[in-house]
């Protein structure tokens, strides 16, 4: 696995085109509600893509928020999703925020990856609040030194 912080044009449209494969093709989210301002490479935020065997098969996002770091858009194609490379995702996202000097980090997860959130470290708020009428839990997660 390789994984890149997007620099190009092109490398954001590989992490639109896996994002629109799986928020907006399998789960039905509309587009006006994937795509916002911080898609584009001048935004405050960092994009990152991951590799397999020399195709881009995730992608996420963070930026920061109140002085924590908000792991945003993570999502991994369908064949992929069982290999490691949510976690090598989400490793790096907290990689970014740490040399950033942030301290913690939370997203919004669906509630069928919470186990997979908790295996990371995150703990999960007990509300449950719907984003594009998936069911999300607020996680959050203190960074270690």
């Amino acid at each position: 696995m390789n994984i890149k912080r997007i620099v190009t044009e092109d490398e954001l449209k590989e992490a639109f085109a896996i994002r629109k494969e799986v928020f907006i093709d399998e789960q039905g989210t509309p587009d006006d509600e994937e795509y916002d301002a911080f898609d584009n490479l001048e935004a405050d935020c960092t994009h990152i893509l991951i590799y397999q065997d020399g195709k881009a098969v995730g992608t996420g996002r963070i930026r920061t928020v109140e002085g924590t770091g908000k792991l945003e858009r993570i999502c991994i194609r369908e064949p992929f999703r069982k290999g490691g490379v949510g976690r090598h995702i989400i490793q790096e996202l907290e990689d970014i925020a740490s040399e950033q000097g942030l301290s913690r980090v939370k997203l919004h997860g669906q509630t069928h990856a919470e186990g997979f959130y908790h295996k990371l470290g995150y703990v999960s708020e007990p509300e449950i609040f719907y984003e594009a009428g998936i069911p999300h839990k607020l996680m959050k997660k203190e960074l270690k030194g």
